[in-house]
């Protein structure tokens, strides 16, 4: 059997180039460990990644990485997992990089369920490109391209993966190293397409911006950890909960201590709740979301295949054998 590796293992000796207290050390941190204390192997992990300050981060993992073009890292995962399904394939992404030139290829990857660990960093804004306001910037957002404000009508990240028929949604904070890692390691074990949006700090552009329930001071009444089977409760002494109200059709915050059998328990199979629970601002919905178990598209796609999993030649053997191909 092989050493068991430690975090240190999957950590490479280039530079690390993120601006001095980015979100992004911590993601980081984060996934080397998780990479560690799921027993990954780097013969076997790959990371993709598109155009952004999220998408260096091939070049600090100790495995196979690609640094592909904008909002493409989706469609390059597609072609790696079908070609090699056995391969841990994650794509690490940016709010603009996903959800505006590849928000096409985004959607596709998730509706397909393709067996990708989908690392979505969402600081609300581009910060490698100077500034300007994202797909997922909130209405209002000064930034040099927009010093008057941004008009525009934000996307929820949530939303767009639920509606694009998303198997797997959670969510997880850059500095939480608990929470983050419980959603890495819920991503890295789900076979489909699982896509785990990231609250990343940009400190040069968008400092703050998630502060509402990211202080650590007010953490315990801002913030809803969900987990499958259990109530939705928060608060420093658990006395509040979540409630749905069928006359508003909304969930609802109460006191859970005085109507502690109204309190919702999460069902994360449950699509229609999980919608509602992306859309609760206050307090703010973390963990897994959403997961519904399919067959993975690549599964899927094999299945259909007269081989099956089994490949007749290496691709190797393939190209050294003659001129041409004949492709069936």
């Amino acid at each position: 059997m092989s050493a068991a590796l430690t975090a240190k293992d999957f950590a490479t000796s280039q530079e690390v180039r993120w601006c001095p207290g980015c979100g992004d050390y911590a993601i980081l941190k984060a996934v080397t460990k998780t990479l560690a204390d799921v027993g990954a192997r780097p013969e076997t992990t790959v990371f993709i990644s598109g155009i952004g300050c999220a998408s260096r981060f091939p070049y600090y993992v100790e495995t196979y990485g690609f640094h592909t073009i904008h909002g493409r890292a989706p469609a390059i995962g597609t072609g790696l997992k079908l070609a090699n399904p056995e391969l841990d394939v994650w794509v690490v992404t940016g709010d603009g990089d996903s959800l505006s030139i590849g928000g096409n290829h985004l959607l596709h990857a998730l509706r397909r369920n393709v067996g990708l660990k989908i690392l979505l960093f969402n600081n609300e804004i581009y910060g490698l490109t100077k500034g300007q306001y994202s797909p997922t910037s909130r209405v209002g957002t000064r930034s040099p391209s927009t010093p008057t404000g941004s008009v525009d009508a934000p996307v929820s990240p949530g939303q767009f993966a639920l509606g694009a028929g998303a198997r797997f949604f959670a969510r997880g904070i850059d500095t939480d190293k608990v929470g983050l890692s419980e959603v890495l390691e819920e991503a890295h074990a789900f076979e489909g397409a699982a896509l785990a949006e990231i609250f990343q700090n940009c400190i040069v552009y968008n400092e703050d911006v998630f502060a509402d329930f990211t202080d650590r001071k007010t953490a315990a009444d801002t913030q809803l950890r969900v987990r499958h089977g259990e109530p939705m409760l928060f608060g420093a002494g658990k006395e509040k909960g979540i409630r749905f109200n069928a006359e508003t059709v909304a969930l609802e915050v109460i006191d859970a201590s005085a109507n502690p059998e109204q309190v919702l328990v999460h069902d994360q199979t449950n699509r229609v709740v999980a919608s509602m629970l992306v859309d609760l601002k206050a307090p703010m919905a973390l963990g897994v979301i959403y997961k519904n178990p399919a067959d993975s598209y690549e599964k899927s796609w094999y299945a259909a295949t007269s081989n099956g999993l089994k490949r007749s030649s290496s691709v190797a053997d393939v190209l050294r054998s003659t001129n041409t191909w004949t492709v069936t």
